[in-house]
């Protein structure tokens, strides 16, 4: 099974001339959320580090994302 690095397949996702980053939905793990899921989409994301992604309200960790969509499709689901 290959592992797929997040950050890696956002960048892609974010800088590839074939996608759109605001097709981009990604559902991760919302401490204090109802249920503790949330999602964001790629427009709302300021920048992205080594460790987590920056929106206006949040930092995001990496091992948080549970589910990237493109388009309304599944592309990564832990």
């Amino acid at each position: 099974m290959k592992v797929v690095n997040v950050r890696q397949l956002l960048n892609k996702l974010r800088w590839h001339p074939d996608y759109d980053f605001n097709r981009v939905k990604i559902w991760y793990i919302s401490r204090g959320k109802r249920g503790d899921i949330d999602f964001i989409i790629g427009s709302e994301i300021k920048s992205m580090g080594n460790i987590f992604i920056e929106t206006e309200n949040a930092m995001i960790p990496y091992h948080r994302i549970m589910k990237i969509e493109y388009n309304g499709n599944t592309i990564f689901e832990k």
